[in-house]
């Protein structure tokens, strides 16, 4: 018991008082004005307060194809702290931010529902969920703060305005003018204080009956009013709504705008009385925050009568009371099917009118679909259980392959496609191509394999093989492809043939991959490279200026061994064409570091260490004699060569003892089948 005591006590010396105090501020009318002489952004629409929120996390400005794109750190830095990261479609949520700041601004999109549209799995919840979370933690900071009132009962007990309406709102419209002139008059800043709607029915009938008990006195009426801070909070409906569509025979539209309170009718006598009613609707609970319809286009006709004027009069209709004011933004989202029926329902027009659509498509570049997984598959993550190198970047290469267009390009594979997209330089291909490929292919990532299903498969993997201490990428390809013919979104045969072709592509490629870090680790030597590469360099520099090398060992002057020169030159696929071109590219390299006082270095030329790397493979594998592996026939020499090739790969690449023997093994396999790529 007395530890327990101590433990409350260290919590409790951990709380702050003064910040609980901030955040549940209460004061009269008069002290809230004074608020906000001080800071006029108080008075803030919805859609003003979401764009802040999102650029008060800051941006960095990129350029992707000689194109800027700004990134809002609030969709990464904010989101990754949440464990919600969205990666990859940076120019998506460019435009989603552009539709709010446009609707801040006022230009029309504040009248409009947000239509995130695409595939299932595509972070169109995750957007909306992030934002629901980043108005909530805004809510609490000064610069986020938001005010509401309450109403004095005649038991001395106070009662909330059911829309916690900004308390100006409570100000008879024949004042108006004259306080927004005196606050406007008075403000810091340069925000403009205005008042935009009415008070809600309940508010008016408690306005109107003290109006009447104070025999007009307006300002005797506002002694009942005590204005407080409030917090936005999904849990507790306030400010944040979320509507998901039921069964359509239990839908009921009073679900979004509130509904009679039948207890409380025998107390006032009507119906009609709104002290009977409860405006806990989710359009209602929403006021002056977001509200999120999930699966939106499911919602029965009768609820898109209610989002229409939502949406475009920023009106709502409660039963039986006249319409009301709301301020909110309204953030839907919806898979293809879905829209695809929106689109060919002619009753639905007016809802296609009032709609801006914004695409969320899947992840094009496969640098970014790894990050998806390695939330979720890495380290920190996975415990007890090695995931050996390019497991996951195998599953992301083919789930990003599928969401890909063939290209026109009769010489471009969708592998290279994707290379490209992914940044890196083909020979012939320029940035140019990389936007004439994507402006070719506009719709392309609305379709393919969701991330979803990868994750499943990556899971799988990892219990599927309790006996082993790491999941290789052959496991993964093996539940990827086991699962296809029982995935519910392949329902043709076609689909299925193309998706199994692009593991057989992605084997392909990871078979290249591993065997050139397998040809990096053998040749990792670094005294045997850089004597390699000083008799490179010292050729070259004897043909590229037309001069004789001295033999280290007999002293004589020899022609530049040109046989030397091009086993190295091969290795990178420079043509003999062009070797005079890229010998003098050398040179100047090494000419331009020395102009600096820098000296060369092979490993800063990505290409030349390449070659170096292979020339000296090429060299040793058959010293190495890796292919015995297959055998199992591996003499003591043979294994200490092994071992340090073994520890390389686990050094450098990322390996444990386990992985690193079966890539070995699997390497030794290729060579023994006589597979060997140049």
């Amino acid at each position: 018991m007395a530890n327990g005591n101590t433990f409350l006590a260290d919590l409790r010396s951990d709380l702050d008082i003064t910040d609980y105090q901030k955040l549940h501020w209460e004061g009269s009318l008069s002290d809230y004005l004074d608020l906000v002489v001080e800071n006029p952004r108080l008075t803030r629409t919805a859609y003003q307060r979401l764009y802040e929120m999102i650029l008060s996390h800051g941006t960095e400005d990129t350029y992707e194809n000689k194109e800027k794109v700004t990134r809002f750190k609030f969709f990464t830095d904010f989101a990754a702290r949440h464990g919600d990261a969205i990666y990859g479609i940076d120019r998506t949520i460019m435009q989603l931010v552009n539709t709010f700041k446009s609707a801040a601004q006022g230009y029309g999109t504040e009248k409009r529902v947000l239509l995130l549209h695409g595939p299932v799995g595509s972070s169109k919840s995750t957007i909306a969920r992030l934002i629901k979370r980043g108005l909530e933690e805004y809510s609490r900071s000064e610069a986020g703060a938001i005010y509401s009132y309450s109403w004095k009962m005649a038991d001395g007990t106070y009662q909330k305005c059911p829309m916690h309406e900004d308390p100006l709102n409570l100000i008879p419209k024949e004042l108006r003018p004259r306080l927004l002139a005196e606050l406007n008059n008075k403000k810091k800043g340069d925000f403009e204080i205005t008042i935009r709607s009415e008070s809600c029915p309940f508010c008016r009938q408690m306005f109107n009956e003290r109006l009447q008990k104070y025999n007009g006195d307006w300002q005797r009426v506002l002694e009942d009013i005590k204005v407080h801070r409030f917090l936005l909070s999904e849990q507790d409906r306030l400010g944040i709504g979320t509507f998901q569509p039921k069964d359509e025979k239990n839908q009921d539209s009073t679900e979004l705008t509130g509904d009679i309170n039948y207890r409380k009718i025998a107390e006032y006598g009507s119906d009609s009385d709104p002290r009977a009613f409860n405006f806990d609707g989710e359009l209602n609970i929403a006021n002056r925050g977001l509200v999120e319809f999930i699966e939106v286009l499911k919602l029965d006709v009768a609820f898109l009568y209610d989002l229409l004027g939502a949406s475009q009069e920023h009106k709502i209709k409660p039963k039986k009371f006249a319409q009301t004011d709301i301020d909110e933004v309204i953030l839907a989202h919806t898979n293809e099917p879905e829209y695809r029926r929106l689109q060919n329902n002619e009753f639905m027009e007016a809802l296609r009118d009032r709609t801006v659509k914004i695409d969320v498509p899947y992840v094009t570049k496969l640098r970014e679909e790894v990050k998806i997984y390695e939330k979720d598959f890495g380290r920190d993550r996975v415990k007890g259980k090695h995931i050996a190198p390019h497991t996951i970047e195998v599953a992301a290469m083919w789930a990003v392959l599928t969401r890909l267009t063939p290209p026109k390009h009769h010489s471009l594979t969708l592998m290279q496609k994707l290379k490209l997209y992914n940044g890196k330089t083909l020979p012939g291909f320029t940035e140019d191509n990389v936007i004439e490929l994507k402006r070719e292919s506009p719709s392309e990532g609305m379709k393919g394999i969701s991330p979803r299903y990868i994750q499943d498969k990556i899971s799988n993997a990892l219990v599927a093989h309790p006996e082993e201490d790491n999941i290789n990428p052959f496991m993964v390809i093996k539940e990827l492809e086991e699962g296809l013919r029982h995935h519910a979104l392949i329902t043709d045969e076609d689909t299925l043939k193309h998706y199994k072709e692009l593991l057989s592509v992605v084997k392909e490629e990871y078979e290249d991959v591993v065997k050139n870090e397998v040809q990096r680790a053998i040749a990792a030597d670094e005294d045997a490279l850089s004597r390699l590469c000083s008799n490179y360099i010292d050729n070259v520099k004897a043909y590229t200026q037309r001069e004789k090398v001295r033999n280290r060992y007999t002293g004589a002057y020899e022609e530049p061994d040109e046989r030397l020169m091009r086993s190295v030159e091969e290795k990178i696929d420079i043509p003999d064409s062009r070797k005079d071109d890229f010998r003098r590219e050398i040179m100047n390299y090494i000419g331009a570091l020395a102009i600096d006082g820098k000296k060369f270095d092979y490993k800063t030329n990505e290409r030349l260490q390449k070659a170096l790397e292979l020339k000296l493979f090429e060299d040793q594998k058959d010293t190495i004699k890796l292919t015995s592996l297959v055998s199992n026939v591996v003499d003591k020499a043979t294994q200490e060569k092994i071992d340090i090739v073994k520890q390389r790969l686990i050094r450098n690449y990322g390996y444990n003892e386990s992985s690193a023997t079966d890539v070995l093994t699997f390497v030794a396999s290729i060579f023994a089948r006589g597979q060997t790529k140049k």
